[in-house]
Formats: C-alpha cells, sequence, structure tokens
C-alpha cells in the first residue's frame, strides 16, 4: 500500500481522549489529528517524536489529518488499526502469504458469527477460511517480543470465540497479528495486560484456530508485507 498524496510530517505534542492527537506542523502551526486506534498505543509515542499524517480533503470530515505513525529513534510505528485489513487483503489476493494461498475469492468484511464481521473470507468452492486481523504494535523493551493487546478487550476475545466456532463448523480459522514496526524479536499474547485474552487464544488454537504473525514495513511511502515472525503461547 502506497501512500497517495504523500503523508506530511509534523512532531506529537499529545495524545488524548483515544482518537485525538496534538502535532506541530514545519510551519509551526499546531494542529489536532484524527488518531484511529482504540487502544493504548503504549510504547508508541512519545512527546516530541516524528509522526507522518495524511491529508484528507472531504469538507464533511471535521479534522483534516490522520495519525499514520511515528518514529521511536529506531523505527517507524503504524498506528492507524484501518492499515492492517487493506495491506492484508492485497497481500493475500496477489499470493503474497503463503499460508492463505490457493482460493478462488477473497472478500473483505464479511458479516458471520454474532452480528460479526471478519476482516478477509477467504472461499474455494465450500471450502472457507476466516481470517481476523489485529494491528500489533506493543514492544515493552528493545528487541522483546510484539505482543497483542495493549489494553484489555472483550472485543478480541469475542472474535476468538467466533473463529474457534468456525472451526467446529468444519472451516479454517485464522488469527493473524499484523505487526507495524521492526524493533521487536518474536510475537507472544500480552499475558500481563489481559490475561483473559492470553488465555482465551491459548483455548483458540487448541480448539484447532491457526495463528499467523506477520511484520510489515513501515515508512512514509507506505505499508507493505514483510515477512512472517515466530510466535509463541506460553
Amino acid at each position: 500500500m502506497t501512500f497517495d498524496p504523500p503523508l506530511i510530517p509534523a512532531v506529537i505534542i499529545k495524545r488524548y481522549k483515544r482518537f485525538l492527537a496534538d502535532v506541530e506542523l514545519a510551519d509551526g502551526s499546531v494542529v489536532t489529528a484524527h488518531c484511529a486506534n482504540s487502544g493504548s498505543m503504549k510504547t508508541c509515542w512519545e512527546p516530541g517524536w516524528e509522526v507522518q499524517l495524511s491529508p484528507s480533503d472531504n469538507p464533511k470530515r471535521k479534522l483534516k489529518y490522520t495519525l499514520e505513525m511515528l518514529h521511536n529513534g529506531t523505527c517507524w510505528i503504524g498506528v492507524n488499526t484501518m492499515q492492517p485489513n487493506r495491506v492484508v487483503v492485497a497481500a493475500a489476493t496477489a499470493g503474497e502469504i503463503p499460508e492463505l494461498t490457493g482460493y478462488d475469492e477473497y472478500r473483505a468484511e464479511v458479516k458471520y458469527g454474532k452480528n460479526s464481521r471478519i476482516d478477509l473470507l477467504c472461499s474455494r468452492g465450500d471450502e472457507r477460511c476466516y481470517v481476523e486481523v489485529k494491528n500489533t504494535t506493543l514492544v515493552e523493551e528493545p528487541g522483546g517480543p510484539y505482543t497483542f493487546p495493549d489494553a484489555v478487550t472483550s472485543r478480541g476475545l469475542k472474535h476468538l470465540q467466533e473463529l474457534s466456532d468456525m472451526v467446529a463448523q468444519g472451516h479454517r480459522a485464522v488469527m493473524l497479528y499484523f505487526i507495524q514496526r521492526a524493533d521487536g524479536s518474536h510475537f507472544e499474547p500480552a499475558r500481563a495486560i489481559d490475561p483473559a485474552y492470553a488465555d482465551g487464544l491459548e483455548k483458540a488454537h487448541a480448539a484447532g484456530v491457526e495463528i499467523l504473525a506477520y511484520r510489515a514495513d513501515v515508512s512514509p511511502t507506505g505499508i507493505h508485507l514483510a515477512e512472517p515472525v515466530a510466535w509463541k503461547l506460553a
């Protein structure tokens, strides 16, 4: 995925009310940007970090800019939770995710389960593979594991149960963690933050839900699928 129009550099001042971030543009003006991320964004920002914003010319939008990524001095960290689904769907359709090849159709945002939408549904004849995608940005220490979630998520736990339900019905189900930074090692659930989610992931995997973790190349020019990352549950 390439950013078009190009992103706009700025410096973050603060993030607040979850969905707002005050940033300083290159000309010294301060604007409020939309932050499309409902998590804590722990380890993803500090005042003074360089950021990149996507602009919008939609006159109906209250905020002109969206916060896309921040730089921690080592790497860019993608925080817009709308982007992972787009990148994963495009990569799967293009055959860039080996575990998801061989299907005839790839559809995004398909209704399933109990009033939910699956991020990606892969199908071939009567075969179905349900893929849930989670943006993963938490690294507690340099070189440490990439972990999810960064805040307690009852919604994420619900998704694990619904994936397990699909397996019980005879389908494939995949939990894919899309890692938008490059300074960690492997993936594991953030048990210290949400033990119920960590237990839920173990239970879902035992029930047949597959786990994938992929790192993305994140830069001001675009976000692209890069490589698989090892994972563990313990």
